[in-house]
Parts: C-alpha cells; sequence; structure tokens
C-alpha cells in the first residue's frame, strides 16, 4: 500500500470509533465539533490547499444569497470551472495540490451543486406555500435557507470528508438534529459493514502484488501471448474493485457510527437521496431503521447483476444518484442514448482531465446499446432456459466489458489505455459494435423510446 492509501485508511479507522461519541453531543455541540474536526484533517493534509475548498465554498455562498433562482446552473458552473482552475493551478504557477485536496475538493464540488438545488426548491416550495396558503408536501425539503455557518459546517463535517459517502444538506441537518441517536441502531449495523473488510483487504494486498498496474506498460508485457493480455484486465479490475470495496464499507461504518443517514425504513430512503416519502415516528411501535442514505456500494449485485447500466446503480451509488438527479435530466438531448453519454461525460470530467477516464466512460453508452439491441433481438425471443443461458453470457460479457474499461480507468494516460487495448485488438469494442449490427440485422435494436427515458443511470 502507498502512503496515501495508509493515511485514508487512518483517517477511515479513526472516524469510526470517533463517529460513537458523536452519539453523545447535543445538536450545537455536534456541528461545531464536526465542523472543527472535518476543518483540522483538511488543514492537516492539503495544507494551502484547503484555500481551494475555501473559496468554492465562499463562491456558492454567494450564488445562493445573490441569487437563488438561478442557483443550481450557476453553482454547476462555477464548481466545475474552479475544478478547472484546480486541475491546472501548475499553469499559474501555483502548487500541485495534493492527493488528499483532489479528494475534497471532489465530494465538495458534489455538496455545493446539491446545496443550491435544495436552496432553490426551497424557495420554490416556500412561494408556492404562500400563493396557495397550503403547506407543500415536498419530501426532504428545507426548513430554511442555510447560514453561512451552516453551509460551511456542512462542507466540513468529518464524516467523509474525503471518502464519502455524498450525502444531501438536509440529511446533515436531520443528523444534527436526531431527537434520541443513542436510541438509533450502532454496533450490529456498524459491524455487518465492516466485517468483508479485511478479506476485502487482504484480497487487494495480495492479488495487487502478483499483478501490478505498472507491469501493462512494460514491453514484456507486450510480449505475453493474448489470453495472459486479456486475464490481465480481469486481474486489475479484481484489485480496483477490492480497494474500493475496502474503502467505501469503511467510509459507510464511519456513518453508521455517527448515526448519519439513519431514517425509518418506511422512509424508503435512496443512495445520496435520503427519504422519498413522508414519514413520522410512531411512538406505539419499534421503529425499524436503516443507512440506505449512506449506502455507497452493493458489492453482491456489483458483481453479480446482468446488465453494464445495471452495474453503474449498485457502484458509487451516492454519486449515481447525484448524476441521476442533477446532470441527467439537464442534458441537452432527448435520447436516451445522447443523455448517457452526456453523463458519462460529465461524470468522467467530474473524476478528472486524464484521458484514460473518458476513453472508459465514453464507452459504457456503446456497451449499454450493445446490450440492449441484443435484449430486442436475441433475448426476447427465447423461452426461459434459453433466457437464462443469454443471462449468464450476458453477465460474463458484463463484467468483461467492466474489466475492459477499467484499464482506461487506472492507466489514465491516452497512450497506455489505446496501447494495452490494441495488444487485446479492441475486442470488447469489437463485440460491442457486432451486438449493435446484429440487432439491427434482426430488426430487433431499436428500443422504445419512452421506456430509455426512465432508465436509469
Amino acid at each position: 500500500m502507498s502512503p496515501d492509501e495508509l493515511v485514508y485508511l487512518g483517517v477511515l479507522a479513526a472516524s469510526i470509533p470517533v463517529g460513537f461519541l458523536f452519539r453523545y453531543l447535543s445538536s450545537s455541540v455536534k456541528q461545531v465539533a464536526s465542523l472543527f474536526l472535518g476543518l483540522s484533517i483538511t488543514i492537516a493534509l492539503c495544507h494551502i490547499h484547503t484555500l481551494h475548498s475555501l473559496v468554492t465554498v465562499i463562491g456558492t455562498w454567494i450564488i445562493i444569497k445573490s441569487s437563488w433562482r438561478h442557483a443550481p446552473a450557476l453553482s454547476l458552473s462555477w464548481t466545475f470551472l474552479y475544478l478547472l482552475f484546480f486541475r491546472l493551478v501548475t499553469w499559474f504557477n501555483l502548487p500541485q495540490p495534493t492527493p488528499f485536496a483532489n479528494a475534497v475538493q471532489l465530494l465538495l464540488t458534489l455538496k455545493m451543486v446539491s446545496l443550491a438545488n435544495e436552496v432553490h426548491s426551497f424557495h420554490v416550495e416556500k412561494k408556492r406555500d404562500v400563493s396557495s396558503f397550503a403547506k407543500s408536501p415536498v419530501v426532504g425539503g428545507l426548513s430554511q435557507e442555510p447560514s453561512l455557518y451552516d453551509i460551511l459546517s456542512y462542507s466540513y463535517c468529518y464524516v467523509g470528508i474525503m471518502t464519502g459517502p455524498f450525502f444531501r444538506f438536509q440529511t446533515y441537518m436531520d443528523w444534527l438534529k436526531q431527537p434520541n441517536p443513542l436510541a438509533l441502531p450502532s454496533w450490529e449495523p456498524c459491524l455487518q459493514r465492516l466485517k468483508m473488510v479485511p478479506v476485502f483487504g487482504v484480497l487487494f494486498v495480495t492479488v495487487n502484488y502478483y499483478f501490478p498496474l505498472s507491469y501493462v506498460r512494460t514491453d514484456e508485457f507486450l510480449d505475453q501471448n493474448i489470453f495472459f493480455r486479456l486475464f490481465y484486465m480481469v486481474a486489475v479490475f479484481f484489485v480496483f474493485r477490492m480497494r474500493f470495496y475496502s474503502a467505501w464499507c469503511g467510509a459507510e461504518a464511519g456513518c453508521i457510527s455517527a448515526g448519519l443517514g439513519c431514517y425509518p425504513e418506511k422512509a424508503l430512503s435512496k443512495p445520496g437521496g435520503g427519504p422519498t416519502v413522508n414519514y413520522s415516528p410512531d411512538p406505539s411501535t419499534d421503529e425499524k431503521y436503516n443507512f440506505k442514505t449512506i449506502q455507497n456500494i452493493d458489492c453482491y449485485n456489483t458483481d453479480f447483476c446482468v446488465k453494464v447500466r445495471h452495474g453503474m446503480r449498485y457502484w458509487n451509488m451516492t454519486v449515481q444518484w447525484w448524476l441521476h438527479h442533477y446532470i441527467y435530466p439537464n442534458a441537452p438531448f432527448t435520447s436516451y442514448a445522447l443523455r448517457a453519454g452526456w453523463t458519462m461525460f460529465i461524470s468522467a470530467y467530474w473524476h478528472g482531465l486524464h484521458a484514460g477516464y473518458y476513453l472508459s466512460f465514453l464507452t459504457i453508452p456503446l456497451c449499454i446499446a450493445a446490450e440492449s439491441a441484443m435484449e430486442s433481438a436475441v433475448r426476447s425471443k427465447l423461452g426461459p432456459t434459453g433466457q437464462n443461458v443469454f443471462d449468464w453470457i450476458h453477465w460474463f460479457l458484463k463484467m468483461r466489458a467492466y474489466d475492459y474499461m477499467c484499464m482506461g480507468f487506472v492507466l489514465l494516460k491516452a497512450s497506455d489505455t489505446i496501447n494495452y487495448w490494441m495488444s487485446i485488438y479492441f475486442t470488447m469494442h469489437v463485440i460491442a459494435v457486432g451486438c449493435i449490427i446484429v440487432g439491427k440485422v434482426l430488426k430487433g435494436g431499436r428500443r422504445d423510446g419512452k421506456k430509455g427515458e426512465k432508465e436509469q443511470i
């Protein structure tokens, strides 16, 4: 493990016992303490680069105060343009930000855009209430516009400050105002989330040792046979998954120990978004609670769901919610394929400027189009047994597609990514294009437009 990874591990490990202590604090003390701790971590690891996040927060606050009507669009433009500056600071003879500063900036960008949308919804609903003389039934809306102090405390809350998961401002406020945090589930769900982390960690270290990514960039690797080169991407993606499974399960455990994102099951919470229906605790019954709001990974379904599009839903789930609510609906296109492509482009930009991100993310719409074409052309015409066989083949190809795209995500450079894909003859691109052609030939590739619009990114 690299020194940076050890620091991340240390922060995650420390956040879990600290979270249990936060359950004993009052609302006001909890807000001050979470801000102080989060800001201390940021300054300690990011040093002078903490100013980048502070400028982003202040800029968003100014936007919200000056023009709440246009805050969603302006905040998205502001934070994404600042991300560009943040990544090109060396062009202005400024020091290169640390990886920790980059992690803070990424999560903060999501928070600020979400906050601007929440404030906009608050004012819209407030005007509607005044005009209709009735209380709006909006779910999970703000009760008042946040102050600068509220925004700073949300931005620098220690929970998930560098690792996520993303959570909305309203989720943060609900956490502060929990009436009886000590009565909420704690040890059991926390241990449940941590039980596989040692396994993931051992697998990550072991497989990474035998299949280092650096070997892919060597001439010796290119001299290996095609089957070895194909297998190598399977091992690399396995290492990639184990690394993030460990980190995200640990990050979720930190949220659980603090009680962040804990809602009754009847609230029907969604990862990232929180409750989807209005609810009120019933004092006459024992409420059942869950932490769906801060769930960022579904390890089983990531590995064993059948479709490429479904695999995305179970990976980095809170960010997927953010993309689906703030990017996909506002895409400058009407067709599902183009909207998906636009959303993947924005996701790639959020991750960074490395060409490998774009090569990987923009391959996803091609894979989705391929699987849709084959479902219409082949699967829909098969019986139960045939569909079962089709699904197993589909699952195998889905995993290979993610193996293939992962190489661009980890190699980063366009030359390294293209060289690897060329060494395996662009296998997955060829298969995807072939599936689309077969679908067209069999006149089964045309998807129903309305169904496509309902598909979730």
